[in-house]
């Protein structure tokens, strides 16, 4: 009889324990969860304030490819989106323009070494040019899911 009770208060210890931790996980994934949600409002901010200077091309379309296509991968979701098929424009274009040197690493080339990589970019920039247009507008108005 006692080693009954003994066992019972055991087991009771034990499942306010189990019940404590379980608490105290789903604490920690609803501020994990949250915590995402923060970061995800604000590359979303960066996103939708890129999308709209590229619109309105007060942002090259290079350089709005490149941040652009880089804050897209850095979003967090519960089930991962495929971007490159949604805006493929964007991708081509980050794809065809993120070996090209910038800001210092272009000194290290010659004048015309240089120039010939930026008539390259702007070959591929007029060529994309209306499909990015039309996928940056979307991007302006891109919201999170499940919200």
């Amino acid at each position: 009889m006692i080693a009954a009770l003994v066992g019972g208060v055991i087991i009771v210890g034990l499942a306010v324990y189990a019940g404590q931790l379980l608490a105290r996980l789903k604490q920690q994934t609803q501020r994990r969860e949250q915590a995402i949600h923060r970061r995800n409002l604000r590359i979303l901010d960066s996103i939708h304030t890129i999308a709209l200077a590229v619109s309105q091309d007060q942002c090259n379309l290079s350089e709005g490819a490149i941040r652009l296509t880089n804050l897209l991968n850095t979003l967090q979701f519960a089930r991962p989106k495929d971007f490159a098929a949604e805006y493929p424009g964007l991708y081509d274009l980050y794809e065809r323009v993120k070996e090209m040197p910038t800001h210092e690493a272009r000194k290290q080339y010659k004048r015309n070494e240089i120039m010939r990589m930026d008539l390259q970019r702007a070959g591929f920039e007029q060529e994309l040019e209306a499909q990015i247009k039309i996928e940056v507008t979307r991007l302006a108005s891109l919201e999170l899911p499940g919200r």
